[in-house]
Order: structure tokens, then sequence, then C-alpha cells
């Protein structure tokens, strides 16, 4: 008997029963046998003949669950187990049976063949019987290491990371690289502190600071102390959103919201007197806009501009205790002017919306006569922002303080514009403060790139769990890990294109794009916004309990974005003005095409139903195929298309038969959102596609094709179910998707750390311990 084995020396009398003793450690290793398992042995050990009786006993007597055997002696069963499986070939490795007999063999004096063979059917027999996966369960035998797909994977790097970066930085690589050099300055340091006044101060302090540096001025011109640059005002925006989003949202009331209504809305005497002051933050402003009984409708506000010929003034008016303006930022403490929509009333006539400057404090903050602030206290997040809420009673403002480009009061007291429909000064008019629909969900961007640096870089270091007997792998090697990362940050690269385009299109822009200008920006806004407040729940999930400490930062994230989808319209709403948008350019298709245009269209949606519907495209499998893109602008564009007129016919069928527009749109709210969303995909893809074309790198080329293909399969599967519905697709094709993004979230796993480095997000600023430490 083995000094190293506790068995029993009947073991040794009868060395062909070793090779029972895998099966025996796998019983005892994974679980107690049920009563019917012990039945189906007992019978099956009853019908070995080649077995003395007394063997047979033995053998069950191990499989008794009233009589275990100890943990040493279990053991040390594995111990004399693993001593010998570096003797066998590959293939035996994978089968207790051949493991089994190679122990009884060993301990075998002459080799007994026959017994050996019997042994074999036996173990055979109860290996089937018991259900055991032998080579999975032979493989927790083993004593050396082998590599599983699980385990095998790394992170390997087949793109240069810098020349990402660059080409994602694109022509405001300097000014980013600018921003994120102050920013990473020691007097930016995060501030860890419960003291409202205090946080306010710090942030105040960050905006004086960018303001010196030439931030605060970067889009007003040149003549007015600013920098006469648009496109880097946008990209300070985003890149100060990888710091502190408290600070990024005063910037941006008061250099973006507050200067640009004046940059847009006011005349040169506006622009002289003001910009400087407020491009270097001697002049704290507000942008009040919203009311608390109107919310999203800006042309239904209450508070009045009455003007007054006699003194040539304007009388500032809240009518009533709702009619407040809400959630004012810079109001609570600093502001001390504010950009004022209210509507313009000249001998009771109203005039709509328009803008006026009204001081709010004197120097010393003292609140001016006749205006009332109340601070809204603490938030959900962007406690660094003081928000507060404005009455206004009887305040008088000098006439020079109406913002005057699109309508003025002329010198006998007579209302004059440009523009003579009030719906379309309106619409001019808000159109011109666009520009906050880009600088919000830019910045939202840099807030999921954050989050899933500190996601992925963790998920690539923290180990857990591993196959039985063997090191942990990466959190990051799991299936269902890569499942919930991959495709935000496929989706995360895909928007960032997106944006860059509507900022190319915004700067750009001429009167006849910018409507479509317009609901690009509000469809952009709500989608990538929303894809930053569920993304950074995925990351603080993924990141499981130390992604909840603050420490971390992922729910300084959260709490800060989540307001991004209300901020600058509600995304809902936002989509609703979409898809009307869209709706209008269909109806114009067809009222500008003639009879045989009509046609055309028809013929067209016929070929499309000919090509894309027949029986070997909807079940085409083909993994070339799946990945073409060709293939994903189809689906994307054909989806927009069809829901689309089916939205069109909807709304068509309700007024027909008698309803009221308005209960109409009403009616088909649900099928407006899916309208908007399908058209800003259809765009997002379209543009991720265009810079995968032009990228020169290969490297950078062949995983920016991986990203796209990821984030419009992922879509596709998303959108399965109307694919299948409308016969665009079958089941065969929609699990062959499934499949294909299984493989691409394996491959993008591979370069996922280096994709968030080239964010190039300062170190500073990604200050996360789980990023940081390596253990």
């Amino acid at each position: 008997m083995k000094d190293d084995i506790l068995v029993s020396p009947y073991f040794e009398k009868n060395p062909s029963l070793y090779a029972f003793l895998p099966m025996l450690y796998m019983v005892w290793a994974d679980a107690v046998l049920t009563s019917a398992e012990i039945a189906k042995v007992r019978e099956l050990m009853d019908e070995q003949d080649w077995l003395q009786a007394d063997e047979r006993a033995f053998i069950l007597s191990h499989l008794d669950p009233q009589n275990p055997p100890s943990p040493r002696e279990l053991k040390s069963w594995l111990v004399e187990i693993r001593r010998i499986s570096d003797q066998l070939s590959p293939k035996m490795r994978n089968s207790l049976v051949d493991i089994g007999l190679k122990l009884a063999e060993l301990n075998t004096a002459d080799g007994d063949s026959v017994a050996l063979d019997k042994t074999r059917e036996s173990l055979t027999q109860i290996e089937q019987a018991l259900g055991v996966i032998s080579n999975e369960a032979a493989y927790h035998l083993r004593s050396a290491h082998r590599e599983t797909a699980t385990s095998n994977q790394t992170t390997e790097q087949t793109f240069d990371v810098e020349t990402l970066a660059d080409l994602l930085d694109g022509k405001d690589k300097e000014i980013i690289a600018a921003v994120k050099a102050v920013i990473s300055q020691p007097d930016f340091a995060y501030l860890e502190t419960d003291n409202l006044s205090e946080y306010r101060e710090k942030v105040l302090d960050w905006c004086k600071t960018l303001a010196e540096n030439g931030f605060g001025g970067m889009a007003y011109p040149e003549a007015y102390g600013g920098g006469g640059d648009m496109r880097s005002y946008f990209s300070i925006m985003e890149t100060l959103s990888y710091h502190d989003l408290s600070l990024v949202i005063k910037f941006g009331v008061q250099f973006g919201l507050f200067g640009m209504s004046i940059h847009f809305l006011g005349t040169q005497k506006h622009h002289v007197k003001y910009l400087p002051a407020v491009g270097s933050l001697a002049l704290p402003g507000c942008f009040a806009m919203t009311e608390t009984h109107h919310g999203s409708n800006v042309k239904g506000i209450e508070t009045t501009a009455t003007y007054d010929h006699s003194t040539r003034s304007f009388v500032i008016h809240t009518p009533h205790e709702a009619a407040c303006k809400e959630y004012i930022g810079n109001a609570a403490v600093h502001g001390e002017m504010a950009t004022v929509f209210a509507k313009l009333m000249i001998d009771e006539v109203d005039y709509g919306v328009n803008a006026f400057l009204v001081p709010l404090r004197d120097p010393q903050k003292q609140t001016l006569p006749g205006v009332k602030i109340v601070d809204c206290g603490r938030k959900m997040g962007l406690n660094g922002v003081d928000n507060g809420r404005i009455w206004f009673d009887q305040v008088s403002i000098p006439y020079e303080n109406m913002l005057d480009r699109f309508a003025s009061v002329s010198e006998d007291g007579q209302f004059d514009s440009p523009i003579t429909s009030d719906n379309r000064r309106f619409f001019t008019m808000l159109g011109t403060l666009v520009g906050g629909r880009i600088g919000i969900p830019r910045s939202g961007l840099s807030a999921i790139k954050s989050g899933l640096a500190i996601a992925i870089k963790y998920g690539d270091q923290r180990r857990q769990f591993g196959p039985e007997n063997e090191a942990e792998v990466p959190i990051l090697n799991y299936r269902t890990h890569q499942r919930r990362l991959m495709p935000l940050l496929a989706k995360t690269y895909a928007l960032h294109f997106g944006l860059q385009y509507l900022t190319e299109r915004f700067l750009a822009r001429t009167d006849d794009d910018m409507q479509e200008i317009e609901a690009l920006a509000a469809g952009l806004k709500s989608f990538s916004t929303w894809h930053t407040t569920q993304g950074l729940q995925e990351c603080r999930e993924a990141c499981g309990g130390k992604g909840y400490l603050s420490e971390n930062r992922i729910d300084r994230l959260k709490n800060d974005t989540d307001v991004y989808t209300t901020f600058e319209g509600d995304n809902t709403v936002l989509m609703q003005l979409v898809a009307k948008s869209r709706l209008s350019e269909f109806k114009k298709e067809f009222s500008d095409i003639n009879l045989f245009g009509i046609i055309g269209y028809i013929a067209d949606q016929a070929k499309t139903s000919v090509t894309e519907r027949n029986p070997i495209t909807v079940r085409n499998t083909n993994k070339e195929h799946l990945l073409d893109f060709e293939f994903h602008l189809s689906a994307f564009r054909y989806r927009e298309k069809e829901i689309l007129s089916s939205a069109a016919r909807r709304i068509k069928h309700h007024i027909d038969e008698g309803m009221d527009s308005f209960d109409a749109f009403n009616q088909t709210q649900n099928h407006m959102l899916t309208v908007g969303s399908a058209y800003v995909e259809r765009v997002v893809l379209e543009q991720f596609v265009a810079q995968v074309e032009r990228t020169n790198d290969q490297g950078a080329k062949a995983v920016l094709t991986q990203l796209c293909q990821l984030f419009a399969l992922t879509q596709i599967e998303k959108h399965k179910g109307w694919y299948l519905e409308n016969g665009y697709m079958e089941g065969i094709k929609t699990k062959a998707i499934r499949r294909e993004i299984n493989e691409l979230c394996a491959e993008v796993r591979e370069n996922a750390v280096p994709l968030v480095e080239a964010f190039r997000i300062p170190d500073s600023c990604l200050a996360a311990p789980i990023v940081v430490n390596k253990a």
C-alpha cells in the first residue's frame, strides 16, 4: 500500500479496482449521490459477473451516502490520480475511464488485460448512468494547467494607440491637449466635500482659471476679446467633461448659453458692451428660459416684457408664482445678469417670445429691487452649479437691453422684425441656440468614455472564478461581461463620429439646411445622452461593489449626467420633434414629385422588396454577408423608410377619419419616437462607415471596422422583433447575427484596453483606485 494514499488494503489485493478511483473521486468531490443514482449503480454492479461478490460490495461501500470518505482520504485520492496524469497521452487525459485504467495498470503486477477490459466496460456504463461529462471531469483531475478559450484571452494591441487617438481628436488636437494640460494641474484636483458653498466656489474658481487661459470667450468674435473659434469651444466642453461635470455646466451656462445668447440674438451694441466681460467672467450671467408651468413649451411661457414708450423701457414681470424662471444655472449665488425670455407686450398686443438682458445683482452680489431668487438647493448631481428660481416684480430695464437681432421696437414704439411670420421668427431665434444640443451630448459622451475606461481596465485586471483547480481569469474574458461592455464601447465610438459630423454640419450651416441640422441635433442629443445614462449604469454594475464606491468616480458620473436626458429639452419631446421634421421632409418629397416620380418611388419600394426580402436574403447566414457594411446600411435604411411611411399612413388615416391633427399625433406618439430613433441610428451608422472608409492606417482601420460591425449588428439584434415581423429576416438569420456579435465581442475584448486608452483621458481625471492599483 502506498504511503501517500489512504486507501483500503483491499485495493492492494485487487489492483484492478484502482480503475474506479477517478470515478469515485468525482462522485464525492462534486456532489452527494441521489437515491436513484445509487440504485442504478447497484444494478449495474450486480451485472458485472467478472467481479467477485466481495469486490462488488467493496465498490458499493464507497458509494454509500451514509459513509462518505474523509476529506483527507478524498484529497489523497486526487494526489494519486494526478501523479500519473503526465504519463497519459492527450487523448487519454480527456477520459475518466482511461485515467482509471492507467492507475490500475500501474498497480497490477502482471497486467491482467482481461480484467482491465471488463473494467473499461463497467466504468463506461457507470459513467453514462451518472451523467458524467468525461472530458470535463477529467480536466479537473489534471495536475498540469490546460489553456481554455476563456482563460486564454488577453489584451492584445493590434493598432497604434496614438494614431487612433489623433484620429479621434482630428482638427482639434491642439486645443484638446491645451485643455487637458490645464485640468491636469494640481489646482484642478478633485474636491471631496459635502459643503455646498465650498464646492460652488471651487467650480467658480476653476471657471475663472479657464477664462484667464482664453477658453471662456473662445467662440466669440476676436473683435470682442474672443477666439472666433466655435469648433474649439465644442472641443473645450467635451474635454472638460473628463474632469468635473459641474465645471462643464457652469462653463456652459456662462460662456455658452448666456454668452451665446448675446452673441447670436443681440447686435453690435450688445457685443461691444457685454461679450468681453462675459468671456473674462467679469460679468457672471444666466440663461432664463424655462418656467415651472411650461417646461419644454417655450412658446407658452408667461413672463412678460411690457414696452413703455414714455420711458423707452421694458417692464419684466412674473404674473404668478408658477410662472417663475425654473432651475436657472448660476442664479442662486453668482449670476449678476440674465438673458430672460419673455412675451413682448406693446399696447396690450402679444408679439411673442423675445429675449432681454435683465440685471439680477449688483457687483457686491446683492439682489436688485424687484428680483426674487430662491436657491434650488442640493440636487441629485451637479452640486457645484448654483441653480435657482427667479421671479420679477415690475422690473424696469433700458430699451437697449432687448436682444434685437430678429425683432425690435422702432423709434415710434412699433414692433419691427425682418421676419414676418411669428412662428418662423420664434423658431429662427431658437435655432441659433442649437449649439447647446451639440455641447451636451459631446459632454455626456466624455462621461461614458470615462466610465468605460474605468470598467474595462478594471475588468482586465480583476480576476474571479475559473476552471476547477485552476487560476482565476479576468472577468473581461467572460462572455456576459463582454456582452455588457463591448457593444457600449462600439456605440461610443459610433457616436463620437456621429457628433463630429453634426458639429461640422452646424459650423457650415446655411439657412436652407438649418431645419435638418436642428432635427439631427435634437435626435443625437437624445440618442447620445440616453446611451450615457444607460451605459454608466452598466459600467457601475460591471465593477460590482467597487463601482458603488465614490472613490471610483462612477457614482459622480452617473449622478451628474442623469439630468442630461432632460437638459436642453426632454429627450422624449426632442425625439418627437425629430419625427415631425422627418414627416415634413417625407411630405415635401411627395409634393415635389410628379406622376413619373411617384411611379419611380413605388418601383424603388418594389425593388427593395425583391432584392432584400427574397427567401435567400432573409435567410442568408453567411459570415461575409452578415459583416458586410452594405447589409448593415440596407437594413438600417429599410427600417427607417418603412417606419416613416407607416407613421405617415397612420396619421393620415386618423385625420381622414375626422380626428384633429393634434390628437392624431398624440395617438401615434410611440410610433413617432421610433421614427426619430431609426433616423438617428441610420445617420450614425453612415458616418461610422464613412470614417472607416477614409481611415488610412491599416491597424486603426481594422479595429474600427470591428467596432462598426459590432455597433451595426447590436442595433439590428435590438430591433430583431421588427425585422422578423416585417419579413426582412428569418429566425435562422437573427440567430446567426447573435453568434457573430458574440465573436465580435471576443475580438474587440482583446483591444478593449488600448481602445479606451485612445481617448487619452488624463491620469488625474481617471483617478479611480480600481484602475490605478493593479492589485
